[in-house]
């Protein structure tokens, strides 16, 4: 197996961190194959939702200090592809972890373990997120004097209580799973074997669903947020005006006078 597993099956995609050695910490060879796979799910029209995991202990631990932050600050030269790769594209790494790209298509994170730093930045990046509750969150960068500059700053105020975000964004702290779920940045938790079953149980959900709708929902949502209410409702009329011309928006209706599952073609 290879640090970064792709399957799809049935419209779903489950892309797999497995370096559980190092906590699935992300080196270049693993930025350079999770940016690959996040490109595959936005191309690959057979694919409605993606589901994200890792194997072992831990979901994600972020970037690997030992080796992509020292070649980020010149302090490690380049020794092998993956390094020259990230040394010449610097927003691949941004891309593995959803930050300055969009699949287009929901993600679930499916968190087998402790999320922190850019792990914790990659689910920031998802849709849906289903943990095991021994799973601990946060951004520690600020404890070695870095930057969580996968989208922190910006994403956490949004997705967290201002007043929780701050504290964990200036002190560094982690919380629990179960404190995670309270505050709404989860929305199940479920035992560690269950996690992959239960995000599965949720993509195929969705999957079963007009694909079309799906993503210009989606788009909507993401690109409304923050804007007043009067200028979000307009942008709205445009995202979602085109869903109704199309074949599977026929077929949805159909079906459901004809008491049986629709069959949606994605056009």
């Amino acid at each position: 197996m290879g640090v970064v597993e792709y399957q799809v099956d049935r419209h779903i995609a489950v892309i797999t961190l497995n370096r559980p050695q190092a906590r699935n910490a992300i080196n270049p060879e693993i930025g350079v194959k999770l940016a690959q796979a996040w490109r595959r799910v936005r191309d690959d029209d057979d694919v409605r939702v993606a589901i994200v995991t890792g194997v072992g202990a831990a979901f994600c631990a972020g970037a690997d200090l030992a080796q992509l932050i020292p070649l980020r600050t010149g302090a490690r030269k380049p020794e092998n592809e993956w390094d020259r790769r990230v040394q010449s594209e610097p927003d691949l790494i941004y891309t593995a972890i959803l930050r300055n790209f969009d699949t287009a298509k929901p993600v679930i994170a499916a968190i087998n373990g402790h999320a922190i730093a850019g792990g914790m930045e990659l689910v920031q990046g998802t849709d849906i997120r289903i943990s095991c509750p021994q799973a601990k969150f946060g951004v520690q960068e600020v404890k070695w004097a870095l930057f969580p500059a996968g989208g922190s700053s910006v994403r956490l105020p949004r997705q967290l209580p201002y007043s929780k975000a701050m504290e964990l964004l200036l002190t560094g702290d982690l919380i629990t799973a179960e404190e995670a779920l309270q505050l709404g940045f989860l929305n199940h938790l479920v035992a560690e074997d269950q996690v992959l079953d239960k995000a599965m149980e949720v993509a195929r959900k969705i999957a079963a669903n007009g694909p079309i709708a799906v993503r210009a929902i989606r788009h909507s949502a993401r690109q409304c947020l923050g804007h007043p209410e009067a200028a979000a409702l307009a942008m709205e009329r445009e995202f979602s005006n085109p869903v109704f011309q199309t074949q599977d928006a026929v077929e949805g209706p159909r079906a459901f006078m004809e008491k049986r599952q629709p069959q949606y073609e994605g056009h």
